[in-house]
């Protein structure tokens, strides 16, 4: 088991939910690697809106001064959220190799009681000394535990110059409080390149999403494409293979899966990043998690460049509240 057990929460009501909130970065510019926020239209799942005039809500000042792939979770309880981003940004140097070898080792953390006041967040380091990058952090709470595990991709070398060959592995750890957090540990190794990992539980069974990293050829004919796989623990040492190259046909190329459940049906959506077309995220959907099979969605309308990011279920009264704080003037 990772970290230290503790007493699970008790299992509370899900709230009734009203509308989704979709939070993202834009692709590099002056402003684009920093935190948007976008509403739903009412409780439809696949028509968003941007906030504040298409401006960013959140900036980090701190580390490299941008951040990407934001993730928020609610707490188990339901009054607080915790919204977690790679420290990067790439619009200062597009140089990719630095940014893997020797790049921000630390997360962004903002946490809210009301999903509109962030404060002024903070940079905290996560990733271990062998680590070159720490990229794409999500956090799911972990009812085994009692605990949130924070997982994220790192790059791990062997040496203090973070010279030669290696490969991303996703790495894993646990807190309470997002302030401390347990020894990182390696989570998904499969001996090649992986990233962009997300959770979601379904009837006691977990589904987690991710990147294949490889390139596209005879040994990895799924490479630079998503593929899933489940659990019943968080921490099981075995998960089972479901799908592979989902989206294949629909898109050329992915990265960055995001999955939510329907407010209103018993329905899932997953998008998936083309990051290499102008369209970026392109939904899919499902009315069978378990079966794997994923369709691509036809009437849908995403903000302008929407980049990797999280949906999150809102209540009626968070709904109003977010759009009341940055309604375009």
């Amino acid at each position: 088991m990772i970290g230290q057990p503790m007493e699970p929460s008790r299992h509370l009501p899900q709230p009734e939910y009203a509308g989704y909130l979709y939070v993202h970065f834009k692709r590099e510019s002056v402003d684009g690697e920093q935190i948007y926020f976008a509403l739903s239209d009412g409780n439809d799942p696949l028509r968003f809106h941007d906030l504040n005039s298409g401006k960013p809500v959140l900036y980090s000042a701190m580390g490299e001064c941008g951040v990407r792939d934001p993730h928020i979770v609610r707490s188990p309880e339901g009054d607080r959220f915790f919204l977690v981003a790679t420290d990067l940004r790439l619009y200062a140097s597009l140089d990719w190799d630095r940014h893997q070898r020797r790049g921000s080792r630390s997360i962004m953390i903002w946490e809210s009681t009301d999903l509109v006041n962030w404060g002024e967040g903070r940079l905290v380091e996560i990733a271990p000394p062998a680590a070159g990058n720490t990229w794409a952090p999500e956090a799911v709470w972990d009812p085994e535990q009692g605990v949130y595990l924070v997982h994220w991709s790192s790059t791990l070398y062997d040496n203090a110059a973070h010279d030669g060959e290696s490969y991303n592995r996703i790495m894993c750890a646990t807190t309470r409080d997002f302030r401390e957090f347990s020894e990182p540990q390696v989570w998904i190794d499969r001996g090649w390149q992986t990233i962009d990992a997300t959770v979601i539980e379904h009837d006691g069974v977990y589904y987690r999403f991710l990147k294949d990293e490889r390139g596209r050829d005879g040994t990895a004919p799924y490479g630079k494409s998503i593929f899933s796989e489940t659990s019943t623990s968080l921490t099981g040492a075995e998960w089972k293979p479901l799908a592979e190259g989902i989206g294949l046909g629909a898109v050329v190329q992915g990265e960055g899966p995001l999955v939510y459940k329907s407010n209103t049906a018993d329905k899932w959506y997953l998008w998936i990043d083309e990051f290499t077309r102008e369209r970026r995220y392109v939904p899919f959907e499902t009315s069978d998690l378990a079966g794997g099979a994923w369709i691509p969605c036809d009437n849908y309308r995403l903000p302008e460049d929407p980049c990797h990011g999280v949906v999150l279920p809102v209540t009626a009264e968070e709904y109003e509240r977010l759009a009341t704080a940055w309604r375009d003037a």
